[in-house]
């Protein structure tokens, strides 16, 4: 997309429009993007990968990542778009099924060249016998996003319910999720399941959604009543951790016994009232600052193309690291922590910037699928790409696309299969009314 379009694009914003809400979606990406380049902490040793963590060399990190941890801003931010969304769909009596299919095109379509170029990848390199580890450990991290999408994801996919749930018991509603949240805790820690811990993924996501309700309601007006929701996010995430088990660290860490962000537990359902408290308070701020120009034009250049942004930033530094490794470890030479080491952090962010920039220009079109014509969409299938479609990514997440035994294609190939039903319909007359909704 060129500079001219999103000038247009800018330009033609509706003065109804909370900008807010697009800067803040922005700002959250970029912050998860530059957080994920900073603790990649490797180095090369006598031609030798070695990987490290910021998180795990330095431990004066983890409450730096109460600050870096903006998965819970997302979710507000989502919250907000998607209840305006389906309140508009529903004014134009648009079924659920047809509003979802034009949420997940949206969310799943950029998703597929990221999928099938690994999947490629994978496929040669190990035909040219590199080792397995090393492409399952390639193939993880590249494809870390996929777990944020396959949440996101569902909790969009029930946003009709939990929106309903907060238009009948308001408050309540949040109260509610948390509480399940502890059970869900309680359960999955005391018994030492953490399969029953990813339970959160819905009820956590899903009550840090209904605050997006709350922001567009007005039921957060004022900064006071903002900022008594951050204190007590606050007082409720310090509990948590000086009393209960839970890690100072938002961000996972492995080998821990218990982590915050894997499965996700409460502790990022408070971590959430705090954020969004602090966030919304500054409101009134950030909307007559977007109210120019150049800030606006650049919060609409990133949302333009911001799964694209987030879907491919961790394969360019799995790139950019793969090019170090065959230059000699050319880039890759200081010592993690090391002060020649931090005065290189901007030339990092710069250079895997540069990267991520390319491959947004070549793949960022897959971010505005061509509208489908379509008058009917069967109430089965948007829900059957849900089931699908996080079942294969939540898959990845956890595991890459490779094991000891070879290539696990079936994974990708169940997404992208997905992706493609989304395009069937029984009749085709009248055009996708979703497509155009924030």
């Amino acid at each position: 997309m060129d500079l001219a379009t999103v000038r247009d694009l800018a330009a033609a914003t509706p003065t109804t429009r909370n900008r807010v809400v697009d800067l803040l979606r922005a700002a959250a990406i970029l912050v998860v993007v530059l957080g994920h380049w900073l603790v990649a902490a490797v180095t090369v040793r006598d031609g030798q990968l070695v990987p490290g963590h910021l998180l795990e060399l330095a431990s004066w990190t983890h409450p730096i990542t109460w600050v870096f941890q903006v998965m819970p801003v997302f979710f507000l931010v989502g919250g907000y778009a998607n209840a305006l969304s389906w309140r508009g769909a529903r004014s134009r009596d648009v079924t659920y099924a047809v509003w979802l299919r034009g949420r997940l095109r949206r969310l799943l379509v950029p998703v597929v060249p990221l999928l099938l170029t690994w999947l490629v990848a994978v496929s040669v390199a190990t035909a040219a016998g590199v080792p397995a580890a090393t492409l399952r450990t390639a193939s993880q991290i590249a494809l870390v996003p996929t777990w944020f999408l396959a949440a996101y994801v569902v909790v969009c996919a029930i946003a009709p319910a939990t929106l309903w749930l907060w238009e009948r018991y308001g408050w309540a509603s949040v109260v509610g999720g948390l509480v399940l949240g502890c059970v869900v805790d309680l359960v999955s820690i005391g018994t030492g399941s953490l399969a029953v811990g990813f339970a959160n993924y819905v009820f956590v996501w899903a009550t840090v959604h209904q605050l997006g309700y709350a922001w567009l309601d007005g039921r957060l007006g004022g900064t006071v009543r903002r900022l008594g929701l951050a204190a007590i996010g606050l007082v409720g995430t310090v509990a948590l951790v000086w009393v209960g088990p839970y890690p100072v660290s938002m961000i996972g860490l492995d080998g821990a016994a218990v982590n915050n962000s894997y499965p996700t537990r409460v502790t990022l359902g408070f971590l959430g009232l705090l954020q969004a408290g602090l966030v919304l308070a500054l409101e009134p701020v950030l909307s007559r600052w977007l109210s120019r120009e150049r800030p606006w034009r650049a919060t609409v250049l990133v949302n333009t193309r911001i799964m694209t942004i987030y879907l491919w930033h961790l394969t360019a530094m799995v790139g950019v690291i793969g090019l170090s490794l065959l230059a000699g470890g050319f880039g890759l030479g200081p010592e993690p922590l090391s002060g020649g080491w931090w005065a290189s952090r901007p030339l990092w962010w710069a250079v895997l910037a540069a990267v991520t920039a390319g491959l947004v220009a070549l793949l960022g079109r897959f971010e505005t699928p061509r509208p489908l014509d379509a008058s009917a969409v069967p109430g089965w299938l948007p829900v059957a790409v849900t089931l699908l479609a996080c079942g294969g990514l939540g898959s990845m997440a956890g595991q890459g696309i490779v094991g000891s035994d070879g290539v696990h294609w079936w994974w990708p190939v169940l997404v992208v299969g997905a992706v493609a039903l989304l395009r069937f319909s029984p009749r085709a007359r009248d055009r996708d009314p979703a497509g155009s909704d924030r």
